[in-house]
């Protein structure tokens, strides 16, 4: 089977980076056009982009020239890391040119049509697209934090049901793009606020563990609260959550919950699709970022220190690459699932 054609929208950026890296060898997409904004465009990606990765610039796109983040371009789906402030009229009009965008913006996260998609955990919201008209479309994913918490709340949701839900995140420099946060800034310190995230992560988290009604999705019915945090890592976000249960479980029920969940993507067998999309740490001072962050190749969630709580009922704290698993690869195992569904083909 040919590969799927793909383009980058804001290649140059840090999310546009990690997407060139994961496709680098990908067995099947290919990167055929790069767009950024406007003074790196016309020069070769190469030329034009700071590299910030490990490694040099992936061979394949050194040569591609920056072009205008607008359609049309040559390629069968985009890829979109375009900044959240211009990212949506862009996308809307990639879409209605005929061409599937899978997102990493929050710009259509919670528009009715969109599916909101994390492929373990919801990927019956598929279904929206089916009132589309052409070949164009747009699915997100969510939150760098959300996809995590969506991830490990699912297994839980599905086998004991759930009432509420309180997240206290802690959250990598690298979720603020480069060059983030100013180092006088972080440098000793942490910064109890992140803009728009906490209100982000209830309502995404919502709608990923809700249920299709129509052409929309009724969003599930347990509350979420979440305070974020900035803190001095590089990469790996973690999230210290607490949650009441609708029925009573045992902590080793919840492991097990955990140690055992796979889904379709695991299924499927698609290429991005980690073979454990929650590892369990059992370890009293795991999961870390440093330490973990790398799991499944950066596509896991680690989950330890499963214990009893005085007020929710139970606690334990989750941890994944947020520019991997919260942004970049997670839109790349969106498109996986979207191939093996017929949704996507090449030429289109």
């Amino acid at each position: 089977m040919a590969k799927i054609r793909v383009g980058i929208l804001g290649a140059t950026g840090a999310v546009g980076q990690r997407f060139l890296q994961l496709l680098e060898r990908h067995p099947q997409f290919t990167v055929t056009a790069v767009a950024a904004s406007d003074r790196s465009q016309g020069r070769p990606y190469a030329e034009a982009c700071t590299w910030r990765l490990p490694g040099d610039v992936p061979s394949g796109a050194a040569g591609l020239v920056v072009q205008p983040p607008e359609p049309p371009l040559a390629c069968d789906l985009v890829f979109s890391g375009l900044p959240a402030d211009i990212a949506g009229p862009i996308e809307t009009r990639f879409a209605q040119a005929g061409c599937p965008v899978i997102s990493n913006s929050s710009s259509h996260r919670m528009d009715d049509g969109v599916p909101l998609l994390v492929p373990e955990v919801n990927p019956d919201h598929l279904a929206l697209l089916k009132a589309r008209s052409g070949r164009g479309f747009i699915v997100t994913n969510p939150n760098c934090s959300t996809v995590m918490i969506a991830l490990v709340l699912a297994p839980l949701a599905a086998r004991f049901g759930l009432e509420a839900v309180v997240a206290t995140t802690l959250q990598a420099l690298s979720g603020a793009g480069y060059p983030g946060v100013a180092s006088l800034d972080i440098t000793d310190n942490v910064v109890p606020f992140i803009a728009n995230e906490e209100e982000k992560i209830p309502r995404e988290t919502r709608k990923i563990l809700g249920r299709l009604n129509g052409g929309r999705v009724t969003p599930a019915e347990f509350a979420v609260s979440a305070q974020c945090h900035r803190v001095n890592v590089v990469d790996g976000h973690m999230a210290a959550l607490r949650v009441k249960l609708a029925r009573a479980a045992e902590p080793a029920e919840l492991r097990q919950a955990f140690e055992s969940f796979t889904a379709l993507p695991q299924e499927l067998h698609l290429p991005s699709a980690p073979a454990r999309p929650i590892v369990v740490r059992d370890e009293p001072d795991r999961p870390q970022p440093r330490l973990d962050r790398d799991a499944g190749g950066g596509m896991s969630v680690s989950v330890g220190r499963i214990a009893r709580d005085d007020v929710m009922g139970h606690r334990f704290v989750a941890l994944s690459h947020n520019t991997i698993r919260g942004a970049a690869g997670a839109a790349i195992l969106n498109a996986e699932l979207l191939l093996a569904k017929g949704y996507l083909h090449p030429g289109d």
